[in-house]
C-alpha cells in the first residue's frame, strides 16, 4: 500500500465510515477494550467507536495530518536537558542536535555540535554514531541491548545515541504515527488534571515502530492537541513515566511540539513534580 496515498476506504477500524475524510498513513486497529490504570476520571459519555473515530479525526485535524502526508521529513534543532543524561554515564549529550528525520518510516539521523552523528534506521534494526573522523560504533539489534537494564543502569554512546534518535522521531511524528499499520487504538476513561478534562488513548505499537513502551497513553485536550503521554521505558528498568508537552507550534501547516518536560509517575497516574528528568526543546522547524 502506497503509505503517502489517502486512505479514504480503509482507516481505522474503530469506525471506518466516520474516518473517511482523515488522511492516514495505513492501517491501525481497534485494541480490545480494558480497564485503564490508575484512577481515570469518571466517564462523562459511553466510550464509544463513534466517540473514538471523531477523536481521532479531530486529532489528525488539529495536527495538521494532511500536510504530514505530503511531507517527506522534518528537519529541526532539537535540545536535551535535564539530570537523566548524567545517571546513565553519558553527560556529554546534553545540548542541540540538528535533526532530520523521515516522516514515512522511522528513520532519523541527529547531528551534534560536536560532529558526531547519530542514524537510527528501524527497518535495518541498526543505530550508528560516527565520530568527526570516520569511526564507526554500530549497534545491531539495539533494543535487545538493554535486556536486564534497571533504571540506573549506565548506558554506551550507541545505547544512549539509539534512545534519543528513536525517542527524538517519535516526539517530532507525534500524532502521525497513530495513521502507521498496524497500530491499535483504543479510547479510555477521561482524566481530569488542573480543572481540565483531557481524552485518553491507550496506543499499542507493532514491532516495527520502536517506541518507549509497546503501549503508552496519550492525553488529548478539547481541541485535540497531545498534552501528556505515559509510558515505562524499556530501555531503562520501565520507569512509569509522565511526559507533559506544554508549548507546541504550527509549521507550514503541521503542528509541532515543541516543549517536553518528562517526569516520574506515582501509582495514581499523577506526576512526581520533584524532579524534571528530561526536557526537549525543539525550533527551526521545517517540513519538506
Amino acid at each position: 500500500m502506497n503509505r503517502r496515498a489517502f486512505l479514504g476506504a480503509s482507516t481505522l477500524a474503530v469506525a471506518t465510515a466516520s474516518l473517511a475524510a482523515v488522511p492516514l498513513a495505513g492501517t491501525a486497529r481497534a485494541a480490545p477494550a480494558g480497564p485503564a490504570p490508575g484512577r481515570p476520571a469518571p466517564a462523562t459519555r459511553p466510550l464509544t467507536r463513534r466517540g473514538t473515530a471523531e477523536l481521532l479525526e479531530r486529532i489528525q485535524r488539529a495536527h495538521g495530518g494532511r500536510r504530514w502526508r505530503d511531507a517527506r521529513v522534518v528537519t529541526a534543532d532539537v535540545t536535551y536537558g535535564g539530570p537523566f543524561w548524567a545517571l546513565k554515564g553519558v553527560p556529554d549529550v546534553v545540548g542541540t542536535d540538528r535533526v532530520v528525520a523521515d516522516v514515512h518510516r522511522q528513520h532519523i539521523r541527529l547531528t551534534r555540535p560536536s560532529g558526531h552523528v547519530i542514524e537510527f534506521d528501524k527497518r535495518a534494526d541498526l543505530v550508528t554514531v560516527t565520530d568527526p573522523h570516520g569511526a564507526v560504533q554500530r549497534l545491531k539489534h539495539p533494543r535487545a541491548s538493554f535486556d536486564g537494564f534497571t533504571a540506573t543502569s549506565p548506558w554506551t554512546t550507541a545505547q544512549a545515541g539509539y534512545f534519543r534518535a528513536y525517542a527524538t522521531w517519535l516526539y517530532l511524528i507525534e500524532a502521525y504515527v497513530f495513521t502507521y499499520p498496524g497500530v491499535e487504538i483504543t479510547e479510555i476513561e477521561p482524566w481530569n488534571e488542573n480543572g481540565e478534562t483531557w481524552r485518553v488513548l491507550r496506543v499499542t505499537f507493532p514491532r516495527t515502530v520502536d517506541a518507549h513502551s509497546t503501549t503508552q497513553l496519550y492525553y488529548f485536550d478539547a481541541q485535540g492537541f497531545m498534552v501528556r503521554q505515559d509510558y515505562e521505558p524499556e530501555v531503562s528498568g520501565s520507569l512509569p513515566i509522565a511526559h507533559y508537552q506544554p508549548g507546541r507550534t504550527d509549521r507550514h501547516g503541521a503542528v509541532i511540539t515543541t516543549d517536553h518536560e518528562v517526569y516520574s509517575r506515582n501509582p495514581d497516574r499523577t506526576p512526581n513534580r520533584s524532579l524534571l528528568r528530561i526536557s526537549v526543546g525543539v525550533s527551526d522547524i521545517s517540513l519538506h
